[in-house]
């Protein structure tokens, strides 16, 4: 059976493949497949291993016969019609868990490099203009008795929490149903997404995009934000209005933003660039060795399971 898949993973995908006698190709090239690309290779595959940047919209899939699983490389899988692949009878997969710490871990980071000001003062050594101490010197903000909103408390916002609750913040939180185990390990409080968005002083992004949430933090919700708060976004760009959030950004109505993750990404919206408040990163949040590893292996196993004729171990249609 073959396998295709669509960039270069960990080898230990590949290696769990081949022991099943499985013909592997990879597109090896250092940038997203295009569309042509991704047509001509997955026209014969018996299963796919895709990354987030790969679109499976009904014009691919209808060309996929002989396909019975997407293993998405990924948490999210939005960029899949997971319900036209359902009545093609392709099996989506994805990778939940084992990358959980460690964007839990990056959410944290963002949190930190924006309170204090972390880019401003790598920035100021680097180009050597650090002349000595002074005590209005880049002043940040402290993380102890300010109030942390998680929006989105599934496994990665509960992790966020418990990694913030140690900085002796107080933490409330925004999700469809009650989380009993962030309650029960930080004392959280449930509320309204109005609620968290005027009391919280750091707000970190965890839900999934969707319908519901594209743009859930449009410019009038952002306007409920405190003068002093952070915003952190290491979910999807879109479930921010990211022109609105540059724009009380430009404004200086809130004290910064991090961002692991943009609306039109990998394209940056050029004012991004300009702003002093803000951190930017590449998209870093499974960006360990030990998480990438472990989806390699988790898609690999989605896919042996499915070609071999049994369940899927994280199906998500």
């Amino acid at each position: 059976m073959k396998v295709f898949i669509t960039q270069e993973i960990p080898e230990i995908a590949s290696t769990l493949l081949k022991a099943k006698d499985f013909d592997i190709s990879v597109y090896s090239k250092n940038k997203p497949i295009s569309k042509k690309e991704l047509l001509n290779n997955v026209k014969n595959a018996d299963a796919v291993i895709s990354l987030l940047t790969d679109k499976f919209d009904s014009d691919i899939l209808d060309h996929m016969p002989n396909c019975k699983i997407i293993a998405n490389y990924a948490v999210g899988f939005n960029n899949i019609d997971i319900n036209y692949a359902r009545q093609k009878g392709i099996t989506v997969t994805n990778t939940p868990d084992v990358l959980t710490d460690a964007t839990a871990d990056l959410a944290i980071a963002l949190t930190l490099a924006c309170a204090r000001r972390l880019v401003d003062g790598i920035d100021m050594v680097r180009q050597k203009r650090f002349n000595g101490w002074l005590p209005k010197l880049l002043l940040g903000v402290e993380l102890k008795d300010k109030v942390f909103g998680i929006l989105g408390a599934g496994r990665i916002g509960t992790a966020t929490a418990i990694r913030a609750k140690s900085f002796g913040t107080k933490i409330i939180y925004y999700s469809n149903s009650k989380n009993e185990i962030l309650e029960n390990k930080t004392d959280a409080k449930k509320v309204s997404l109005e609620y968290l968005l005027k009391n919280s002083d750091i707000i970190s992004i965890h839900l999934p995009l969707n319908p519901k949430t594209l743009h859930l933090l449009d410019s009038e919700k952002l306007k409920l934000l405190k003068k002093m708060a952070i915003i952190i976004n290491t979910a999807r760009g879109d479930i921010v209005d990211e022109k609105a959030l540059i724009n009380i950004l430009k404004k200086k109505k809130i004290f910064a933003a991090g961002f692991d993750v943009y609306e039109n990404e990998p394209n940056l919206n050029p004012e991004l660039y300009k702003l002093k408040n803000v951190v930017l990163l590449p998209h870093l949040g499974s960006a360990t060795i030990d998480a990438r590893n472990n989806m390699a292996i988790l898609a690999a196993k989605n896919v042996i399971a499915i070609l071999s004729g049994k369940k899927p171990i994280t199906p998500v249609n």
